[in-house]
């Protein structure tokens, strides 16, 4: 039931200068996406703002997504939230709307215990029916998945079927690995460690450095399976001044700075998200045209 392999985009949500969604921006962005070697287009994610979004933003943003892909890559919506009940109706509305699968991240601000992990996630599933990864970043929610509750998950709920790991932790990668015996989707959730997490078994990641790079981003996965480690390795090696730039403030102040140094506009940020400094945006447009992307 794996739902893509390889460099899936955690697509940006462009904007208004009044702040309401750019749908005819987003068109292009996927447009773009569905052109460039992208292997999946992850929507509503951290780097999609969905923090700032209303709910009826959020189904609005997925369903133009789904609608605008036209099957060309799979979709898969960010449905989750600190509130189980929540979560619980977006990723039904997105299961409803076509949406390939869901991704869900851990209840922020709750902290839930592991047990409370393991209610959340599967009460989700059981009504949502459709294919689900886990999203560990505890630098951003306050609580990880430890390994033993991934693999719990993966084995006793069907439909949960992976892990976006980004908690930057390789020993806790190589122990959900172990104790699943390989049987799980790994997606890293860092572009720096993309090859380390396929040498591990993964299948891919949810890129960030997709949005601006997306045919590097797909080849670094592509070599690695096509058994060019060396080709891989060296891709991920360049691309680390770039990566470092666009987590230079958080994610996605630069990256959406470095969307619209291409000359795809991506509009401003919600607050309380600000604007690229002048100094990071300089140095970013280096790191951009050192990698041998084109500015505007």
């Amino acid at each position: 039931m794996t739902i893509f392999k390889g460099a899936g985009v955690a697509i940006i949500t462009p904007f208004h200068e009044d702040g309401s969604i750019h749908y005819d921006r987003l068109a292009e962005l996927i447009d773009y996406h569905c052109e460039n070697g992208t292997d999946a287009i992850i929507v509503c994610g951290t780097t999609g703002e969905s923090a700032t979004m209303t709910e009826a933003e959020h189904m609005d943003c997925i369903k133009f997504t789904i609608e605008q892909t036209k099957k060309r890559l799979p979709v898969i919506a960010g449905t989750g939230s600190n509130c189980t009940k929540t979560a619980i109706e977006l990723s039904t509305q997105a299961a409803r709307a076509g949406a390939d699968g869901i991704l869900i991240v851990t209840p922020y601000y709750n902290k839930a215990t592991q047990e409370g992990l393991k209610a959340h996630y599967k009460a989700i599933v059981r009504e949502a029916k459709v294919p689900a990864i886990l999203y560990s970043v505890a630098s951003r929610t306050g609580v990880n998945i430890e390994p033993e509750t991934v693999v719990s998950l993966v084995k006793e709920e069907d439909y949960i079927v992976g892990v976006k790991e980004a908690s930057g932790n390789i020993s806790q990668v190589a122990k959900i690995m172990q104790l699943a015996d390989g049987n799980i989707d790994l997606y890293s959730g860092n572009d720096d460690q993309i090859v380390p997490l396929l040498s591990l078994g993964a299948k891919g990641v949810i890129s960030v450095l997709s949005n601006v790079a997306p045919v590097e981003t797909h080849e670094i996965c592509a070599k690695f399976f096509a058994g060019d480690i060396e080709g891989s390795r060296a891709l991920q090696l360049k691309a680390l001044p770039l990566i470092e730039q666009l987590f230079s403030e958080v994610n996605p102040i630069p990256v959406k700075k470095a969307v619209s140094l291409l000359g795809m506009e991506a509009g401003p940020l919600r607050m309380p998200l600000t604007e690229l400094t002048e100094v990071h945006t300089q140095s970013l447009a280096k790191a951009m045209k050192e990698f041998g992307i084109k500015l505007a």
